[in-house]
C-alpha cells in the first residue's frame, strides 16, 4: 500500500514538473514579445543612408526617415499593437546594439549571412539583392573587368557584404572600409577611391542622383546570401513568428514590392 502511495505521488510529482516546463517555455517564446508590449514601444535600429529602404527626406518641411523598411518597420509595430522608434545609428553598430540589447530589431538591409544566423535569428527573406561596382562616368571605360581593378582602391560598407565580397572577388584591389554609404560615394566622386561596391537598387539611387557616377555592368560580381532579413536577437521565439507573418502578408498583397518602388520614388525626388 505505501508502495502504491508513493508511486502515486511520484507519478503527480514528474507531472507537475512536466506541466511547469511546459509552461516556463511557452513563456520564453513569449519573452520578447512580452518585453516590448510591456514597454509600449518597438525600437528599430537602422543606418537612413540606404535609398529606398531607409533615407532622410523633407516630408511637410521636416526632415523624416522614411523608406520601405520604415514601412515594414510600422507593420510590425502596429501587429504587436505599440508605438515605432527609430535608432538611427552606424550599420556596423546595428548587430552589435541588438546583442546588447539596445534595439529590439534590425531592419538596415541586413543580409542573413550563415555566419550571421549563428549569433541571430533572422525573418524570412524580404528582398534579395545584385551588387555592383559604382564608379565615377569619366573611369566607365578603365574599368571593364576585374583585371582592370588590379592595384586599385574600392570601397564598401563596413561589416557589410560587399565588404565581403571585395575581399574574396576583387582580391587583387585595395579595400577600404567606410562606416557610410555617402562616404563611399563622396570618395568615389573626389577621386579617393577609384569606385565602390554597393547593392543594386541603392547604387541606382546614387547614380540618379549623381550624373557624374556610373555603374560597371560588364563587371558580374557573386552575391550569395544576398536576401535581406530582419535581424533579431538568438531564440527570439513568437517575435520571429509575428515578424514572419507581417512579411508573409505584405508580400502576398504586394504592399512590399509597391512600397520598393515608391520608397525608389523618392529617394529620386530633388
Amino acid at each position: 500500500m505505501k508502495i502504491k502511495v508513493i508511486l502515486t505521488s511520484l507519478l503527480a510529482l514528474i507531472a507537475t514538473v512536466s506541466l511547469s516546463a511546459c509552461s516556463s517555455k511557452g513563456s520564453d517564446s513569449n519573452a520578447q514579445v512580452n518585453k516590448i508590449k510591456e514597454a509600449k514601444v518597438l525600437k528599430v535600429g537602422l543606418q537612413a543612408d540606404y535609398p529606398p529602404f531607409e533615407f532622410q527626406s523633407l516630408q511637410n518641411g521636416k526632415n523624416q526617415i522614411v523608406g520601405s523598411d520604415i514601412d515594414l518597420a510600422n507593420a510590425i509595430s502596429k501587429k504587436l499593437g505599440v508605438k515605432l522608434e527609430i535608432v538611427n545609428m552606424s550599420f556596423n553598430n546595428v548587430l552589435s546594439s541588438l546583442q546588447a540589447g539596445k534595439i529590439d530589431l534590425g531592419i538596415s538591409g541586413i543580409t542573413a549571412t550563415k555566419e550571421r544566423e549563428k549569433a541571430f535569428d533572422f525573418s524570412e527573406p524580404y528582398y534579395t539583392a545584385d551588387n555592383y561596382l559604382l564608379v565615377k562616368k569619366s573611369d566607365l571605360n578603365k574599368y571593364q573587368s576585374i583585371d582592370d581593378l588590379k592595384g586599385k582602391t574600392i570601397s564598401a560598407q563596413k561589416g557589410s557584404v560587399q565588404e565581403k565580397i571585395v575581399k574574396e572577388q576583387l582580391k587583387s584591389a585595395n579595400l577600404v572600409s567606410l562606416s557610410a554609404v555617402n562616404d563611399e560615394i563622396n570618395e568615389v566622386k573626389a577621386g579617393l577611391v577609384q569606385g565602390a561596391v554597393i547593392e543594386n537598387l541603392i547604387a541606382k539611387s546614387y547614380v540618379a542622383q549623381n550624373p557624374d557616377l556610373a555603374i560597371v555592368d560588364s563587371v558580374k560580381l557573386k552575391t550569395e546570401d544576398a536576401s535581406y532579413a530582419v535581424a533579431m536577437s538568438k531564440d527570439s521565439g513568437n517575435l520571429k513568428k509575428e515578424v514572419d507573418e507581417v512579411i508573409k502578408q505584405m508580400k502576398a498583397s504586394g504592399e512590399l514590392e509597391k512600397s520598393i518602388d515608391h520608397n525608389y520614388s523618392l529617394s529620386q525626388a530633388k
